[in-house]
């Protein structure tokens, strides 16, 4: 059985661990000892390190013949150097193992494409991030594309946009009336429903290509405040106000409007006809719309237990 590693154990790799078990020999790398027992417990044999810790990753040298790199580039806002840190550490620990990893899936992001003006892109265009963010994640797949090249090893790239689920929808901005652009200013979103975010990197374990990038999004093409008047509209919360750009630049902070400063459609039919996927959740209306059903049923399950009693 071959031994796979997971790197970045967030909500998606919790997703992404029951497709794994049994299939292979899981290892999940924790900062926090505090997890290890929920990832014991679904399967996975827990390696507590941590990728800010050079020192700390000497025990994942030759560990894994598969690698799921989930985890993000730090944030660390006093710096503006475009590179990640943590990838380079990940990659020197694994170089100095017996044996290499066979194969490496990286989580990556659509904001490597920065700003595309509403153009429907594919994975041949060019990356050019507007954020430091962004451009912390090109360092990244740089870093991984020479890696695999040097040592043969096969590096495969999903570029995700905004990632939802249930539990991830903007409710809480809804609640708090935060304003999105008016439609004339406003951008393009991309998304995929983090299920669908988990079957892709199981799909790219089996069939993702070496130093081959692909989109990993949904078919949806909507603006951004459409979105929120979707969420708005499903679960009874009041829809956004709608400012101009210019009264955006006056109101929100720079993070607010970084995000709505890029605006691109992208294409997916890399996941579809390379990686064989068939989307769970091929639109976001399909997503928000099981996410009221399971509140629903919840709302319903406890109702009927409030009468039992």
């Amino acid at each position: 059985m071959q031994k796979l590693l997971i790197v970045g154990c967030g909500d998606v790799a919790r997703r992404t661990l029951p497709r794994l078990t049994g299939r292979y020999r899981v290892f999940a790398l924790l900062r926090d000892p505090a997890q290890c027992a929920w990832w014991r417990n679904a399967g996975a044999t827990p390696v507590v390190a941590d990728l800010d810790r050079t020192a700390s990753l000497a025990r994942i040298a030759g560990l894994a013949d598969i690698v799921l790199h989930f985890a993000p580039p730090p944030t660390d806002k006093k710096t503006t150097v475009p590179d990640d840190p943590r990838t380079r550490r990940l990659l020197a620990a694994l170089a100095r193992g017996k044996s290499l990893p066979q194969r490496i899936i990286y989580i990556s992001t659509s904001g490597v494409y920065g700003d595309c003006s509403g153009a429907r892109i594919d994975e041949t265009r060019a990356a050019r991030p507007t954020t430091v963010r962004g451009a912390r994640r090109v360092d990244a797949e740089r870093q991984l594309r020479e890696f695999g090249q040097r040592h043969g090893v096969v590096i495969s790239i999903l570029r995700a946009p905004g990632i939802y689920a249930a539990d991830r929808l903007p409710i809480e901005r809804l609640q708090k009336g935060t304003p999105a652009l008016r439609d004339e200013d406003d951008v393009f979103t991309n998304h995929i429903h983090a299920d669908d975010l988990a079957m892709l990197t199981c799909a790219a374990l089996r069939y993702g290509r070496a130093n081959r990038a692909y989109n990993a999004s949904d078919d949806s093409e909507m603006k951004m405040g459409e979105y929120f008047d979707l969420v708005a509209e499903r679960f009874a919360l009041p829809r956004a106000p709608r400012l101009s750009r210019s009264e955006a630049t006056l109101q929100m902070s720079p993070l607010q409007l970084s995000f709505m400063s890029e605006s691109r459609r992208l294409a997916n039919q890399r996941i579809k006809t390379e990686l064989h996927a068939t989307l769970r959740y091929p639109r976001v209306r399909d997503g928000v719309e099981a996410a009221w059903q399971a509140q629903n049923e919840k709302t319903d399950t406890h109702e009927i237990k409030e009468n039992l009693c």
